[in-house]
């Protein structure tokens, strides 16, 4: 299956452009491509006709104008992208495809495939009753989903019927039964299984989530059992992300987890999260969230990034904060918020080797201070701000700051910024495969 994955803002425009009129409406989405894991059309532009660019236009039928095709055919065989062919449908009744435009999307084909365009190509209809798309020319129906503060499947011809069973009862009281459904129905990334990770992946497991990806590098060692949740002193050296997998498993046995041991600073780890719905980073390291970060929006995948931090002078606890921020389409990355570190990004992509051998690196980290009541705060900030990413749940706020010496909790926003490498449309947002990860190629 593939998906057709649209800033939550870029639909918005869409709709807003194209519906409304007497006669019908055309524009093209030029997309970029994800072949790994959970295959995906990314919106990277929308191209919307001029009048002059239709050779007719009818309350029940456009047609766009041959040289207008053929230019946007060249800008799209130029930057090596895909192309999602957009009409509108009359009412507000949900639309099909019709056959008039099963004829004109057979002679689109065949001219995309005659100009020696890469498939795949795709055609989405929209009314004011929803949308539907498909693949260009043929029957196959594809799945359209929106990103922004709130991750909406748009359209699913094959989403099976699921129930909720008995044991969630008190929750579809809370958001209902679809919403019970997108959780079941969901595949979540966790980057990091320790004092966070190991939380938020029980909470989910609790929450009805069935589908995970679950990555860390490192083993348990006897310090992380006091806050590392399912585990014991007999699983010492045993690796974080299988003791998750265990944890999960202990709760909800159908449940599917796949176990990656690796670090997300490695490009061939990363792309592990290529095949999630959303991402939970629960890693305490700039150069890790620096690479999960990217994947958000270079494939407009929606990443919670969970932080605590206990701050000391002098053997004395001066702080206890925790910070919970969405990552992706319409939201500030780590770099214009200020939060990461250049040069602790540069020290995390090393080896071992390579920062012994740094003379500008001095010594290895201490290990920073972490308590499990703590990180169950922040980490239930976070569930709870994704309940309110994919479901009903009321939660505004996409950007929290948590003061526990004030006994405070505030909104905050970053703006993001013209230009940047990371989140604008200059840098790598929806670039998908054709920009390579900043990470380790190795």
């Amino acid at each position: 299956m593939i998906d057709l994955r649209i800033a939550s803002s870029d639909l918005a425009a869409l709709r807003s452009t194209v519906l409304g009129h007497k006669d019908e409406r055309c524009a093209v989405l030029l997309t970029s491509r994800l072949e790994q894991g959970r295959r995906a059309l990314l919106v990277r532009e929308i191209v919307l006709p001029e009048d002059a660019d239709y050779a007719r236009r009818s309350p029940i039928h456009a047609e766009l104008r041959p040289d207008f095709v053929a230019r946007v055919t060249k800008r799209a065989k130029l930057a090596s992208l895909s192309l999602v062919f957009v009409h509108t449908h009359p009412g507000d009744q949900s639309p099909r495809f019709s056959r008039t435009d099963d004829e004109g999307e057979r002679e689109l084909a065949a001219f995309l495939a005659r100009r020696g365009l890469e498939e795949p190509h795709a055609a989405l209809v929209l009314s004011d009753g929803g949308m539907c798309a498909r693949l260009l020319g043929r029957p196959d129906m594809i799945r359209v989903v929106s990103v922004g503060d709130r991750l909406t499947v748009e359209f699913d011809a094959h989403r099976e019927e699921t129930t909720a069973a008995p044991m969630f009862d008190r929750q579809v009281r809370a958001f209902g039964i679809e919403g019970q459904k997108v959780l079941q129905e969901l595949r979540v990334g966790i980057v990091g299984l320790g004092g966070t990770g190991s939380i938020a992946a029980q909470q989910l497991a609790h929450l009805g989530v069935r589908d995970f990806v679950l990555i860390d590098p490192d083993h348990l060692e006897l310090t992380n059992l006091n806050r590392v949740v399912g585990a014991s002193e007999s699983d010492v050296d045993l690796p974080k992300s299988e003791l998750a997998r265990r944890h999960v498993q202990a709760i909800a046995p159908t449940a599917r987890v796949r176990s990656v041991v690796g670090d997300v600073v490695h490009a061939a780890v990363a792309k592990e999260l290529l095949s999630a719905d959303i991402i939970l980073c629960c890693t305490d390291s700039h150069g890790s969230r620096s690479v999960i970060q990217q994947v958000a929006y270079q494939y407009l995948i929606p990443c919670v990034d969970v932080g605590s931090t206990i701050t000391t002078h002098d053997g004395q606890v001066t702080g206890v904060y925790g910070r919970v921020q969405l990552l992706g389409p319409d939201q500030a990355c780590l770099w214009c918020s200020g939060l990461l570190s250049s040069e602790e990004v540069r020290r995390d992509m090393m080896s071992a080797f390579e920062r012994k051998a740094d003379p500008y690196i001095q010594g290895a980290h201490e290990p920073a201070p972490s308590v499990i009541s703590l990180n169950g705060t922040v980490v239930s900030l976070a569930v709870t701000m994704l309940l309110g990413i994919v479901t009903a749940v009321p939660v505004g706020p996409r950007h929290l700051i948590y003061n526990a010496s004030a006994s405070t909790l505030r909104p905050a926003r970053a703006t993001p910024q013209d230009g940047c490498f990371i989140c604008s449309r200059q840098g790598v947002f929806g670039r998908g495969d054709l920009q390579p990860l900043f990470a380790r190629q190795d």
